[in-house]
């Protein structure tokens, strides 16, 4: 199997796939067991792909000493082991070297010995107070201080470990095809305020070097600022509010930071595999952080990812906003839904409605692939890897942590089956968005540190997308520094964060876009500056369009998105129910109107083809709601419906 990554798509031997994977955390596992939990993801679940963090403390727990992937120091760490069964039972592997992981493991996988309090030499992540950045595990306490990632020592440290991975993990014969490396920013840390890091010797040494990199001379940068700087070393970063330039700065050094991290990473593993990363979704209030910090156009070959953890969807609109936003960055696959922390999260997981809505949620709204987070529920790992969590871990997985599928298992299986069957033509088929959201980031940058006084780019974003879920209607989101001519084009309208300045080659963009008959909107001020702060004033702002666009439903609690082929009469929808919603759903399509009829917080998939129903997915059961309806699908008096209270599944072979 030869796999590449094209512009967000897993390409499977020349195939684009929908990446469907399920995790399974060996470390956390007897090896006694592990091939019957690997059969059961294959054979239960039907899923071909799964994913797996490599925990450095659990593989080196002391320094000076060669990792341990063989087992000779404890059969738990015979990664090599686990790795000839997935190739034996024909399954392939993601493999996730970390540094740091998270995955509930104490210290986040990183080794003791990496702690800035254990190791002097190792400078710690500081703050904009100068403090240190700590993770705290589950267990409680100040935590412990994290390492800069950048710090020389522990960066020849993070060097050493990903190397050994490299070498001595992913050499010839093992069924990898992918790698992810770091965790949802660097440590769990995409989605913290830009005051959180990295004020530490090496955050700041890298940060004016970006400024030289960006402004070239010092005259430039002290005309642009309205400074006198006699050296590069006299500038310090932004602690908080304070003018225009400076915090958009910081914003743009935190982009280059983290794709900075996930080169040197990445680079360390000196493997030729594709490499993903998954980000966590914004939060509310640093909605703007994230914007600012998270810029996949930055990374090279490294792929875009991203994960849940942020709440039920279908009964929080402020969790959906975070997601949505999160599949619409750009396109990647779902690294981690979940799919069996219901303990840990929220009692609504306990049902499988849950995470089935929020899958189809992360494909609909752009996601090339989704993760089974965990797949297998496990037990009887070391304390030291995780002191904080009973057994089993998660609570409510597919397969529970006797190998048993449970009531979620055909569920993750449906799905499986559906993309595995469908999957290459549903990423073919284009969305109905018409309409897309430009991100001027340097405005995230400055409402990051300035709150809500001055320009703003994720407030903006979140009305939009309000409003435009509001209407049923689906969108896009382009970051306008980047954003191609030929890409703007596709829309009918772009709506743009106003304030003070533009950079001049953004605002030409823009202009000739409205000249060729698209419309700009500004919500806020128009720009009268360029990214110097010098006169230029080059975009008009359009009328918005007339209110003419069609909601895709007609009644019900529900969203819907439609997809359809460019060149087969093939349409795919998704109906996601609201935890309140009570009857069928009216959906509009090419065809007519669909009504489904599906659990409260549940979901539906359909292969709509040549006016008739095909292939289709429907939850029809949320025992968490205690709601169990006959699961169905009506269209143009063709009806598919369940023969009682359940789920409607339909896949034809």
């Amino acid at each position: 199997m030869f796999i590449e990554v094209r512009d967000g798509v897993a390409v499977i031997d020349g195939v684009p796939r929908v990446l469907v994977t399920a995790d399974y955390p060996y470390y956390r596992d007897d090896p006694a067991v592990w091939a019957d939990r690997l059969r059961a993801v294959r054979d239960e679940l039907g899923i071909e792909v799964v994913t797996c963090y490599l925990p450095w403390r659990h593989h080196q727990p002391e320094p000076g000493i060669a990792p341990d992937f063989t087992g000779a120091t404890h059969p738990a760490r015979n990664v090599a082991g686990f790795l000839a069964l997935c190739r034996e039972l024909g399954l392939r592997v993601i493999a996730k070297p970390g540094p740091f992981i998270h995955a509930e493991v104490t210290y986040g996988g990183l080794p003791d010995w990496v702690c800035p309090e254990a190791d002097p030499s190792i400078e710690p992540l500081l703050d904009a107070y100068g403090r240190p950045s700590r993770w705290v595990d589950g267990s409680g306490g100040a935590g412990r201080a994290l390492p800069a990632p950048l710090g020389p020592a522990f960066l020849a440290r993070a060097t050493q470990w990903l190397s050994s991975v490299g070498k001595e993990v992913l050499g010839q014969d093992v069924p990898v095809i992918a790698l992810q490396i770091a965790n949802e920013g660097v440590y769990t840390s995409g989605a913290l305020p830009l005051t959180a890091y990295d004020y530490g010797p090496s955050g700041v040494a890298f940060f004016r070097d970006r400024l030289r990199a960006w402004y070239g001379t010092l005259e430039a940068y002290n005309g642009a600022h309205g400074t006198s700087f006699g050296d590069w070393a006299e500038i310090e970063p932004p602690r908080g509010p304070g003018g225009l330039l400076a915090p958009a700065d910081w914003g743009r050094f935190h982009a280059d930071y983290l794709a900075e991290v996930y080169r040197v990473w990445t680079q360390a593993v000196g493997s030729d595999l594709p490499v993903v990363v998954n980000l966590n979704p914004p939060t509310v209030p640093e909605l703007d952080d994230w914007l600012a910090r998270v810029r996949p156009e930055l990374w090279g070959d490294i792929s875009y990812g991203f994960t849940n953890w942020m709440g039920v969807v279908s009964a929080d609109r402020d969790a959906q906003a975070r997601y949505v936003i999160a599949a619409k960055r750009a396109p990647g696959p779902n690294l981690e839904e979940n799919w069996g922390f219901s303990k840990l999260y929220h009692p609504a997981y306990i049902d499988g409605a849950t995470s089935f809505h929020q899958s189809l949620l992360a494909m609909a709204a752009g996601a090339t692939g989704f993760n089974v987070y965990t797949g297998v529920a496990t037990s009887g790992w070391a304390p030291d890897l995780d002191a904080a969590h009973a057994g089993p871990y998660p609570d409510c997985a597919p397969i529970d942590a006797r190998g048993a599928a449970t009531a979620k298992a055909p569920v993750v299986r449906a799905l499986a089956d559906f993309f595995a069957r469908h999957g290459a033509e549903f990423l073919e088929s284009a969305g109905t968005a018409r309409d897309a959201f430009g991100l001027y980031l340097p405005y995230a940058g400055i409402a990051a540190l300035s709150g809500p006084e001055g320009p703003q780019c994720g407030r903006p974003l979140r009305a939009f997308h309000e409003r435009m879920r509001g209407r049923g209607l689906d969108y896009a989101v382009v970051d306008l520094e980047h954003v191609t001519a030929g890409e703007l084009a596709a829309y009918r309208t772009v709506t743009v964060p106003g304030g003070p300045f533009m950079h001049r080659g953004v605002q030409r963009l823009l202009a000739a876009y409205a000249a060729a008959g698209g419309r700009v909107l500004v919500d806020g001020p128009v720009p009268a500056l360029d990214e110097r702060l010098a006169p230029c004033a080059l975009i008009t702002p359009s009328t918005p369009p007339p209110d003419t666009a069609e909601s895709l439903i007609l009644y019900g609690d529900a969203d819907a998105f439609l997809r359809s082929h460019p060149d087969r009469d093939v349409h795919y929808l998704v109906v996601l129910v609201q935890t309140g919603n009570e009857g069928p759903i009216g959906v509009r399509t090419p065809y007519g109107t669909v009504e489904v009829v599906a659990a409260a917080g549940g979901a539906a998939v359909l292969r709509l083809a040549g006016g008739e129903l095909g292939d289709l997915v429907v939850k029809g059961v949320n025992a968490y709601l205690s709601c169990a309806v006959e699961a169905g699908v009506r269209l143009n008096g063709e009806r598919a419906g369940a023969s009682g209270p359940g789920d409607l599944i339909r896949i034809a072979e």
